[in-house]
């Protein structure tokens, strides 16, 4: 596909712009309403694809968590049945909440062996809803001070689970690539940060950072890697321990396999490995 299309999608999914702009622009790129229309299936997410994990060792569900506040945070966790003394990981979805995938990759999470815990950062607003653009317009409302400590509050949860071993990890997407480069400035306890595709912490607090990071980047993706280089070198004169990634060719969002224009199989697949290994070496 045009990557001109593409770097529209993005922009609309990202920036303040109405879907009737977005489908007027493109049906420019396309030359035609119709074909605009046509190729909206190809764009959007399809949860039809999102479940990848069927595992009968593995009990998931949905839970709640105390929040900051006072808000009650809710949220869906999987893990291994019967297992304890568990490393747990936080995953943290894009900008469209709590939704199929993420949640599937949160029983990824747990069918390697940890403890996962995705929490719905929309829960001070009632939830995720089902409408996508819904969604991503309820992001602007939440407080940010109050978000950040609901995700730290998450970590809480899981460093004091009863079947967890005590250490942390957290692996987040786009929005929740941001959110982890955050949970890794304010908390020092965290052993394992893993960002895809989020935009980077400012340089100034790159030396609060305890974890060790692995950062996975999209090769076509101009609009977050435009602050790799400065977030590199900061990372670099902090003496932080990191591993960062530019998969050639690979899209925003390479790896959300609901995804068709943008999901990058083997860079997924190859991100998710180096995920794993270090949260093998971190939270083990």
């Amino acid at each position: 596909m045009d990557q001109r299309i593409i770097n529209l999608f993005d922009e609309y999914t990202h920036a303040p712009l109405s879907r009737k702009e977005f489908i007027t622009r493109l049906a420019k790129l396309t030359g035609s309403l119709t074909l605009a229309l046509s190729l909206l299936p190809l764009l959007e997410n399809n949860y039809a694809h999102a479940a990848t994990v069927e595992d009968p060792s593995i009990q998931s569900g949905d839970v709640t968590f105390p929040g900051a506040d006072g808000v009650t945070m809710k949220g869906f966790q999987a893990q291994p049945k019967g297992k304890k003394k568990l490393g747990t990981v936080l995953v943290i979805h894009e900008n469209r909440g709590l939704n199929p995938h993420i949640k599937d990759v949160a029983l990824r999470v747990a069918q390697a062996g940890y403890i996962a815990l995705a929490p719905d950062a929309l829960s001070p607003l009632g939830g995720t809803p089902a409408n996508e653009d819904e969604a991503r317009s309820m992001f602007a409302k939440l407080n940010a001070k109050q978000n950040l400590g609901n995700f730290l509050k998450g970590l809480e949860y899981l460093q004091k689970h009863q079947n967890g071993n005590g250490k942390t990890g957290a692996v987040g997407f786009c929005w929740g690539g941001a959110l982890v480069g955050q949970l890794a400035i304010h908390s020092p306890d965290l052993d394992a940060a893993v960002a895809y595709y989020g935009r980077q912490p400012e340089a100034a607090d790159v030396s609060k950072i305890k974890a060790e990071l692995l950062l996975h980047y999209g090769g076509l993706d101009e609009r977050v890697n435009a602050g790799i280089l400065a977030f590199e070198q900061a990372l670099k004169e902090a003496g932080t321990k990191f591993q960062l990634y530019v998969y050639a060719g690979a899209n925003h969002a390479f790896n959300n396999n609901t995804s068709p224009t943008r999901y990058h199989p083997e860079a997924a697949a190859l991100a998710w490995q180096r995920t794993l290994d270090l949260f093998g070496r971190k939270l083990k």
